[in-house]
């Protein structure tokens, strides 16, 4: 048999097909479909010609297959269902019912931040599992092959392809300190200056964010220390000399705990903008989208009480 060419073959034929297999009646195959009796009689024509077989012919009490159309009958009845299945939109995502496993890559910004979020996903989704990855070089990529479920990232002017993002409310800035440091006194630029500081190196690419609001004044400050993760600057700070200029959002939870206060910075620092990033290719899970609103309410959580941290 020659090799059928798949470009002539319209998927509405084959649905003619399985309704015509089905009634054995062009007038009822019509009726089933909504079509008229001549779109139906020339549908079958035309897959007459394609097939080279008669496939349905007259009879008494109706049409009668032929074996051909017999053995067909069953395979395009697979291919249809199947192709059915495929198109119809995502099943509802019941968080109650749901077990499915969570992988976020964000970064520690805020000790409370994943307790937070942990608390408000396993409340309504008690079955689901939740993996807190950090945030390497190469977590956009694990996110696009579909290898995370949502990362939190720095705003850029182009993302990579194959994802998509919505920001976050931008975090605003802070300087850091314990409470009854000398620096409190007479706090303003100068002092910044004057006293030494903690940095947080949050990945080898990425450009400090105080290096670029206010680069003349950031070159004059010593850095006496250089930490790797956020966790680590409240307890050096309760324990030092050492300043941090930090964004609010990270030390909301460490300022009773560890006896610090906050200022305002003495220089002007744009607050920094941050996306939530998940795969195109799973925009549309209903999980995922209500994952994501999951963890938006947890940062907008935290960055109103990070607001609440200036103010008199």
């Amino acid at each position: 048999m020659n090799e059928i060419d798949l470009r002539r073959v319209d998927l509405n034929l084959l649905v003619a097909f399985e309704a015509l297999m089905a009634e054995r009646s062009v007038t009822a195959a019509a009726r089933r479909l909504g079509r008229t009796q001549s779109a139906v009689s020339h549908a079958l024509a035309r897959l007459r010609a394609q097939l080279a077989d008669p496939l349905l012919v007259k009879s008494r009490g109706g049409m009668a297959a032929s074996p051909f159309a017999e053995l067909l009958a069953a395979e395009i009845g697979l291919i249809l269902a199947r192709v059915r299945r495929a198109l119809q939109p995502p099943e509802e995502f019941d968080p109650a019912t749901a077990e499915r496993a969570f992988r976020l890559a964000i970064p520690d910004v805020n000790d409370a931040l994943f307790p937070i979020l942990a608390e408000r996903v396993l409340r309504e989704a008690p079955r689901a599992a939740l993996e807190w990855l950090a945030r390497g070089d190469t977590a956009l990529l694990a996110v696009a092959e579909g290898q995370i479920d949502l990362a939190l990232s720095p705003l850029a002017p182009a993302m990579p392809e194959g994802l998509d993002y919505a920001p976050v409310q931008p975090f605003r800035w802070g300087c850091f300190m314990r409470r009854d440091h000398p620096a409190a006194r007479k706090w303003g630029k100068a002092a910044w200056l004057a006293w030494p500081h903690v940095a947080v190196r949050v990945g080898a690419n990425v450009p400090n964010p105080v290096d670029a609001a206010a680069p003349a004044a950031a070159k004059q400050r010593r850095i006496a220390v250089r930490v790797p993760h956020f966790s680590a600057v409240a307890p050096l700070l309760a324990r030092t000399d050492l300043i941090a200029t930090l964004p609010l959002l990270v030390m909301t939870d460490a300022l009773d705990r560890f006896g610090l206060r906050a200022v305002e910075p003495p220089v002007r620092i744009e607050p920094m903008k941050h996306c939530l990033v998940w795969s195109r290719r799973l925009g549309n899970d209903p999980a995922i989208r209500w994952l994501r609103g999951r963890v938006a309410g947890a940062f907008e959580a935290i960055a109103a009480e990070a607001d609440r941290i200036l103010r008199p």
